[in-house]
């Protein structure tokens, strides 16, 4: 558990830099160059991956049982966090569908966290999910502060549909590795 919890405060300072401590990025860009990315990319790829070796060797402690119907509803949420995750300023169309979110990506994550918690009661499982919930809600307040970060969209409602059927087959890509990982997203 200590190597996840590890994970998710690295994860969550090394997002954190842009937003919250600008001038410690700045500094570290005109130092290094073109390599501070790359070395800020590895420190988040670490992360990830003390995430989920953390997740996967932590103890088994069920909290509570989910009940099977919120699988659906799991299901559901996923769909529209991939839409929402995968709206960018270059998809036309998703801003007439999506509304004028300010940074569809952390929504789009705020929703997949929110969709695990609902179907996972283990304690591993609520520290992931519910550590990486509380740092998009933390990412979307420091992005407040820096204009640069808040991506604002006005696309017209040409190619929605594409993006939509693009969409559903990352959502059956992404149910057939949790299958083939022995997580069965949609079953019933």
């Amino acid at each position: 558990m200590l190597l996840l919890i590890t994970g998710l405060i690295i994860w969550t300072l090394a997002h954190l830099l842009r937003s919250c401590v600008p001038d410690f990025r700045q500094a570290l860009q005109s130092k290094l160059g073109v390599a501070a990315k790359g070395l800020i990319g590895l420190v988040i790829l670490t992360s990830l991956l003390m995430m989920i070796f953390g997740y996967r060797s932590a103890d088994f402690v069920q909290l509570w049982t989910p009940p099977i119907w919120l699988r659906s509803v799991n299901n559901l949420l996923m769909f529209v966090a991939l839409y929402a995750y995968f709206t960018t300023a270059t998809v036309p169309g998703t801003a007439v569908v999506l509304g004028n979110l300010k940074n569809p990506q952390l929504t789009g994550f705020k929703i997949w966290a929110i969709a695990h918690l609902l179907v996972n009661g283990d304690l591993a499982s609520i520290v992931l999910f519910g550590g990486l919930l509380l740092w998009a809600v933390i990412q979307v307040v420091a992005s407040k502060r820096v204009e640069s970060l808040v991506d604002r969209h006005t696309a017209p409602i040409k190619s929605a549909w594409i993006h939509l059927a693009l969409v559903a087959v990352i959502f059956v890509v992404v149910a057939a590795v949790h299958h083939w990982l022995g997580r069965y997203p949609l079953a019933i």
